[in-house]
C-alpha cells in the first residue's frame, strides 16, 4: 500500500479479525492507519495535546487488551471515532472542564475551514471561504461536530449519529438547524458548493 494513501484505507475485516486473534503486526496496521486521523478528531474537542495522547494511547491498550471480546463493526474507523469521543469525554470529565454531555454548551467543538489554494484566482469564491469560516464558528459545538462529520468525513447521517450517540431524527434535525443557520449568511447554492469542495479538498489532502 502507498504511504500516501494510508488515510484512505478502512480496515478490512480480514485484518480485524486478524487482529483480534492477537496478530501485532494487524494491530500495528490498524494504529498506523487511524492514529492521525483520530488525534485530528480529539484536537476539535481540546487543544491539550497531552490530554488527546493520553486518551488515543488508552484506546489502542484497551482495544489490545480486549481484542478477543470484541465485535465485528460495519466501521472500524466509525467504532474508534466513538470509542475516542466517549474515552475523551470521560477524561475531560475527571478533570472537571465540563459536567456532562447532554446539551450543546457543554462542550466545545472547533475546526478550522480551510481550502488553501481551491478558488485562490477568483476573488467572489475567495469571499465564499471567508464567509464559510466564519458562519461555520457562530455554529453551536454539535452543529459543528455534524458538519465535519457529514461534509469533512463525508459519513453517512447513520454513522454520525452512531459517533454522536444520537438517534437518526435527532441527527436530522441538527444538520438541518446548522444549515439554516449557515444559509442566514450564505445562499443555499453557493453553500452547498462550498461544502462540497471542503469535503473534496480533504479527500485530496488524504490522496497527496
Amino acid at each position: 500500500m502507498s504511504p500516501k494513501k494510508v488515510q484512505l484505507h478502512e480496515t478490512s475485516t480480514l485484518e480485524w479479525n486478524s487482529f483480534k486473534k492477537g496478530d501485532w503486526n494487524a494491530y500495528r496496521q490498524l494504529y498506523d492507519v487511524h492514529f492521525k486521523a483520530l488525534n485530528n478528531y480529539g484536537y476539535k474537542f481540546t487543544r491539550d495535546i497531552s490530554l488527546i495522547e493520553d486518551a488515543v494511547h488508552d484506546l489502542f491498550v484497551n482495544l489490545w487488551a480486549r481484542r478477543e471480546l470484541l465485535g465485528n463493526p460495519v466501521s472500524v474507523k466509525n467504532y474508534l471515532y466513538k470509542s475516542l469521543r466517549n474515552l475523551l469525554f470521560r477524561k475531560m470529565e475527571t478533570q472537571q472542564r465540563f459536567v456532562k454531555i447532554e446539551a450543546d454548551e457543554d462542550y466545545a467543538f472547533n475546526f478550522e475551514v480551510s481550502f488553501d489554494t481551491v478558488f485562490m484566482e477568483d476573488e467572489s469564491k475567495r469571499g465564499l471561504q471567508r464567509k464559510l469560516k466564519e458562519a461555520i464558528q457562530t455554529l453551536s459545538a454539535r452543529q459543528q461536530e455534524i458538519i465535519y462529520l457529514r461534509f469533512y468525513e463525508g459519513l453517512s447521517y447513520e454513522e454520525a449519529a452512531d459517533i454522536m450517540n444520537l438517534n437518526i431524527s435527532s441527527t436530522y434535525k441538527l444538520l438541518y438547524k446548522a444549515i439554516g443557520k449557515l444559509q442566514e449568511r450564505i445562499k443555499l447554492v453557493d453553500l452547498m458548493m462550498m461544502l462540497t469542495i471542503f469535503a473534496s479538498k480533504k479527500a485530496l489532502l488524504e490522496i497527496n
